[in-house]
């Protein structure tokens, strides 16, 4: 497929995101607080699955920045390509920052990540932790659902959208559950307010990082299981050629008894 149209769908996949995930927090704002914490967390999972089977196929899905960079460490994402889908993530997602904010004014803070502020003290370093420990619990399912995993086009899509709703619901109100770069870039450009925004990149990437190695150790065989597709193709040629010799020898056999 052009290379192109990948990068396209790349884009309009994290613009879907965070145009509806973050389009909840500013109409809930509002609104008055209609649409509720839950609804929220919700819309995050359900417009991820919805995501991930529509473009799925096209180019894998991955509307996070954090996620691609985990992929190429596991090995199931080309390095050269890492700096080209970022950068179509970041535009998605500040495309549609900028569009929520054109049409419906500064609201919530356009959604931006912030970690919460008790007793007069942010906790920035414990949101820290907390994002590498969410975006950790992600891609480790990521990789166990969708990588190499033959429901990975069935049930994989609910189960990711699944975790991400579950996180964000209890995690929301602390760090505002962000685990992807991208979902924070673009908030952040849109409302101007960048307070502690390393926390959202540090974190999430340093936690998808961290799923790797350790799904590598505790599911090796999901690994190698992930590959005898290409093992079988590449022994299909010689076995072909087997079943022909021995069709061919026993063709000749009863010529060479009589």
């Amino acid at each position: 497929m052009n290379y192109k149209k990948i990068l396209l769908a790349e884009f309009i996949g994290t613009f879907i995101l965070v145009f509806a995930a973050t389009g909840a927090i500013v109409f809930d704002s509002i609104s008055n607080g209609a649409i509720t914490h839950i609804g929220i967390s919700l819309i995050f999972g359900v417009v991820v699955m919805v995501v991930f089977y529509a473009i799925g196929d096209i180019s894998g899905a991955h509307i996070n920045p954090a996620v691609t960079i985990g992929l190429a460490i596991c090995g199931e994402f080309p390095f050269r390509r890492i700096v080209p889908y970022i950068i179509s993530q970041c535009l998605g997602a500040s495309a549609a920052s900028f569009t929520l904010l054109v049409l419906f004014g500064n609201h919530g803070q356009m959604g931006a990540t912030i970690p919460i502020e008790i007793d007069g003290q942010r906790l920035t370093y414990e949101c820290l932790i907390l994002e590498s420990i969410l975006t950790f619990i992600l891609m480790f399912v990521i990789l166990n659902v969708a990588v190499n995993s033959p429901n990975k086009k069935t049930v994989a899509g609910i189960i990711i959208g699944g975790i991400i709703a579950v996180e964000a619901g209890f995690a929301g109100p602390i760090s505002g559950a962000s685990m992807n770069p991208a979902r924070s870039l673009g908030p952040a450009i849109a409302s101007g307010n960048f307070t502690d925004f390393w926390v959202y990149i540090v974190g999430t990437i340093s936690g998808a990082a961290l799923a790797v190695p350790v799904w590598k150790y505790i599911s090796p065989n999901k690994r190698q299981s992930g590959r005898p597709n290409r093992n079988r193709q590449r022994n299909r040629a010689p076995q072909k050629q087997q079943r022909q010799k021995y069709q061919q020898w026993k063709k000749r056999a009863p010529n060479q008894q009589s």
